[in-house]
């Protein structure tokens, strides 16, 4: 299933999209968002499944609605930096012995097709990052790897926009990365279900037509699996928290000369067995 929140009539409203369209869910469970749909879905999944077998659900065709980000208010975002070989190779670094973790604040996070953009004065220096997005599906502390996927809900597209200056000036990633609208998202929640293995998925950024990231999550270093163990031994995973999974080479900071985003840019990511995530530049 890919699961979507979307605008239609004025209002914010959850469903699952389909080939003829949206079936909407929010007329079933008024006041569930996207993370309280994600809470309750195992104690209400089976009258899910008997609303999109329903003849009386007629589906919304998308042209109608806006999609928003699947997630609109996620408790957390956790960023994983330097995880793709490839991507540390380009940088002639060593691969790390553990996660490098840090935050993105929830305040970035931007809807399909709405512009990326940023205060020229604070930043001249920012770049896209392809990234898997995972999405938590249940309560997860103290985790063992081999039971790990069994707490994914599903997997999205992360846009890891980053102002280069800024990080490396800061010391830290937290600030040049939760810039708003610095965190592109969506543009729908593909289930764990539709995919399978998390880590043989080619993985794409292309701008203004031209492929900058070309790689596969099989580049990962540490896996989807690895990544929720290892984060649930140091805190609670809650439903509808977000993981944004690192990203392969190609980034623009590295290019010779470096390249960065500039008004006028349509960044495309592509992430095999989810979709495209499009956002222009402004």
């Amino acid at each position: 299933m890919r699961f979507v929140t979307y605008l239609y009539d004025g209002k914010s409203r959850i469903g699952v999209l389909e080939k003829e369209g949206i079936m909407d869910l929010s007329s079933y469970f008024p006041g569930l968002d996207m993370v309280g749909f994600i809470q309750a879905k195992e104690e209400i999944n089976q009258k899910v499944e008997e609303i999109l077998a329903s003849e009386k659900n007629i589906p919304l065709p998308i042209s109608s609605v806006k999609l928003l980000a699947p997630i609109l208010n996620p408790g957390k975002i956790i960023g994983i930096g330097l995880n793709y070989a490839d991507h540390c190779r380009e940088q002639n670094i060593p691969v790390p012995k553990y996660p490098l973790v840090f935050a993105k604040f929830p305040s970035a996070i931007l809807h399909p097709q709405d512009p990326i953009s940023w205060d020229a004065e604070l930043t001249q220096q920012v770049d896209c990052e392809a990234e898997l997005g995972v999405v938590i599906g249940k309560k997860a502390y103290r985790i063992n790897p081999n039971q790990a996927l069994e707490y994914v809900f599903g997997y999205t597209i992360i846009n890891d926009v980053s102002a280069r200056d800024l990080q490396s000036r800061d010391k830290q990633w937290v600030r040049s990365k939760s810039l708003d609208t610095f965190c592109p998202l969506g543009p729908w929640i593909v289930s764990k279900e539709e995919i399978k293995n998390p880590q043989n998925l080619a993985i794409r950024a292309i701008v203004n037509g031209e492929t900058r990231q070309d790689s596969s999550t099989c580049q990962m270093i540490f896996s989807v699996a690895d990544l929720i163990a290892y984060l649930s031994r140091s805190f609670t995973l809650n439903p509808g928290d977000l993981i944004s999974t690192g990203t392969p080479d190609g980034v623009g900071v590295f290019r010779k000369p470096p390249v960065f985003l500039q008004k006028g840019d349509k960044v495309v990511i592509e992430i095999e067995g989810i979709g495209k995530l499009e956002n222009p530049v402004n």
